[in-house]
């Protein structure tokens, strides 16, 4: 009752799962991923064992056709799963059982598989797998993972309608300061249109939780130091590392101060000129 894409970065550095369904809080039980492992989505009658399972063969380094295997054999409800999975070398692998309901299926390709049950049609899961390839193969995974998930959103999705949709991305030391592999963890768990929600929510992942780029960096010199000062002053700021705390702006915002990233200027600008007109 699910419609979803695991993949690898085409420079095999990230892992992710992007999923939707006429489900509260698909997020909860399909996707699982682990950088430098893989990922897997567990899906139509969800057997959310998997998750752990699965990564777990992947570590000790089974293929992911392999780790499917040995789910699938353990597991004597099989013909009611549907499961897709990625392992650390970018190979896939999907079981759609027989008893899953219609239309059920699946495809795969290098770096991606692609599933679902109770869908429109094949054309959803084609539509996914078109959108994927046609992506950029450089821009960010989540980018891409989406772009697939919208195409089958497109073509037809759930035939039951529209719920719930999730984004899970790994990469090593991408999470919030470094600490963690998790770049990207959205869920949208109960919205009339889930994906563009999606969407909307990844912008804001980008801005707020992902560290500033060199080439989005800008100089603060001291014509600029004065402009920012103003600005985060009108505010009721006293200086741009509270203004920046304060906004959670702080990953985009050099400690000492040495500059702020493009996007952060821009916002502060705009904010920032329209309380000194206020006042």
């Amino acid at each position: 009752m699910t419609f979803s894409i695991v993949a690898r970065s085409t420079d095999g550095e990230s892992w992710g799962v992007a999923v939707a369904s006429k489900f509260l809080a698909v997020g909860n039980a399909v996707p699982a991923a682990v950088a430098q492992v893989g990922a897997i989505a567990t899906q139509a009658e969800a057997n959310v064992a998997y998750k752990g399972l699965a990564l777990s063969h992947l570590d000790e380094g089974a293929t992911a056709s392999v780790a499917l295997q040995r789910l699938l054999e353990e597991d004597p409800d099989r013909d009611s799963r549907q499961v897709g999975i990625i392992d650390s070398d970018g190979t896939a692998a999907s079981h759609t059982g027989s008893a899953c309901y219609p239309w059920a299926g699946s495809l795969t390709g290098d770096g991606y598989a692609i599933q679902g049950n109770v869908l429109t049609g094949s054309e959803v899961v084609e539509e996914m797998e078109r959108a994927f390839l046609a992506s950029d193969p450089a821009a960010p995974l989540a980018v891409r993972l989406l772009a697939a998930l919208s195409a089958g959103d497109a073509a037809g999705g759930d035939r039951r309608g529209r719920q719930s949709a999730a984004l899970l991305v790994v990469k090593d030391a991408a999470g919030y300061g470094g600490g963690d592999d998790v770049a990207v963890d959205l869920r949208v768990d109960d919205h009339p249109t889930p994906i563009p929600e999606l969407e909307r929510l990844l912008e804001l992942n980008d801005l707020f939780l992902t560290a500033t780029v060199e080439e989005d960096k800008v100089e603060v010199t001291p014509e600029l130091d004065a402009e920012i000062t103003a600005l985060v002053q009108a505010l009721g700021h006293e200086d741009l590392l509270e203004w920046s705390g304060h906004e959670n702006y702080e990953m985009r915002v050099a400690p000492s101060g040495a500059w702020i990233d493009q996007r952060v200027l821009a916002i502060l600008r705009r904010s920032g000129r329209a309380a000194q007109e206020e006042n």
